[in-house]
């Protein structure tokens, strides 16, 4: 516009003039020219309207409907369409897409997608199976009992058994500060070859200590294996901590090694009463929700973030790891290596289970139940 201002003062050869003085062709000042005499363009546009292309939806009206169909095929009424299966990446959605004579970059799919409304996302755990009809009532009823149980002062302990761990020098999960282009090295594939040790770690949670104690097994993960890991708390922290206790009382999973329905798990426990002389209270999850033990976000997250990124080669680092997990809260875990054998598939008759001492609540007897010691077995 400068340029055609001048050129248009100057006259009869101005453009000419102009046009060598400046670089700019004789065209674009011919065009200033003529647009000299309209009105400014508002101080928002670089621009008049109608100017450049048009968006890709006005040209392709069809454009839009046929993405959607693509990235929703059930909500869109298209069933059979050949994404249904298919990781919907925007290089796929574009071959697709061309296939069906809608030309389109896959940098204009995902500008497309999150105008929509969409974003790349994963799977969340939410669903847990088929919910009980009193699962509330047991998240109840066992709130219930440790609030009685703290207030009594007995011991409350949350128990589990956390991932089996590959001990070698395999991936750990995880990312961790180090200087640049210092990762440590490991293997490139951990197939679960038998001849590779593992390493079971059984968790039990001190509620009203907010302590943990950990057994590490090397051999099976089995009812014997979780009492004894019990067994070991109350001899090496529990009746020291609770020198008054005549009870304890155990909220544990409904499955695993320490499943309500484990008849060797039922006798250990009797064997764990005889042998301290306390009553063995224990209130199991509704299954399907294991995630809501204590035991799994008080002691296991914070084991797990503690030893991201760090190989686990051998049990005495799984061991020190372990007993190095702290928290804001004031956490301390204790942790020892077990290396016992608990062979599995041992089977419990029906004469050892009615020797068992037990008294089963009327509310799910299945779930909520004392294990009391028996007086001519105590040790």
């Amino acid at each position: 516009m400068v340029a055609a201002a001048e050129a248009a003062q100057i006259g009869r050869g101005g453009i000419s003039l102009v046009s060598r003085a400046c670089g700019l062709s004789r065209v674009t000042i011919t065009k200033g020219i003529s647009e000299l005499p309209e009105a400014p363009l508002t101080v928002d546009r670089i621009r008049r309207p109608g100017g450049g292309r048009h968006k890709l939806e006005v040209e392709d009206p069809g454009l839009c409907g046929m993405l959607e169909s693509l990235v929703e095929p059930l909500s869109r009424g298209d069933p059979e369409s050949p994404l249904r299966w298919t990781c919907k990446s925007t290089r796929t959605l574009v071959g697709e897409l061309t296939c069906r004579r809608h030309p389109i970059s896959h940098e204009k799919v995902a500008q497309c997608l999150r105008d929509w409304g969409y974003s790349l996302q994963g799977n969340r755990k939410t669903e847990e199976g088929e919910d009980h009809p009193d699962r509330d009532a047991q998240f109840g009823h066992i709130n219930r009992e440790v609030r009685r149980a703290l207030a009594t002062g007995w011991p409350v302990i949350s128990v589990d058994t956390k991932k089996k761990e590959l001990i070698g020098n395999f991936e750990n999960k995880g990312r961790q500060w180090r200087r640049a282009k210092t990762a440590e090295h490991v293997k490139g594939h951990d197939f679960p070859d038998p001849s590779v040790p593992r390493a079971y770690p059984y968790g039990i949670y001190d509620l009203g200590q907010n302590s943990g104690f950990v057994n590490v097994g090397t051999d099976h993960d089995t009812a014997s294996f979780a009492v004894a890991s019990i067994r070991g708390w109350w001899r090496q922290e529990g009746r020291a901590l609770y020198p008054t206790a005549t009870q304890v009382l155990i909220t544990a999973d409904g499955g695993g090694s320490n499943g309500y329905r484990l008849r060797l798990w039922k006798v250990e426990l009797q064997r764990l009463a005889d042998q301290t002389g306390l009553a063995i209270q224990v209130c199991h999850f509704p299954p399907g929700t294991s995630k809501w033990n204590r035991v799994e976000h008080r002691l296991f997250s914070f084991i797990t973030s503690n030893w991201r990124g760090e190989p686990l080669r051998d049990y005495e680092t799984i061991v020190a790891l372990i007993a190095c997990t702290t928290t804001a809260q004031g956490l301390r875990v204790t942790c020892r290596l077990d290396r016992r054998k608990y062979p599995a598939g041992r089977k419990i008759s029906d004469e050892e289970m009615a020797a068992i001492k037990i008294t089963a609540l009327r509310f799910h007897g299945e779930w909520n139940y004392t294990i009391h010691p028996r007086q001519d077995k105590q040790l």
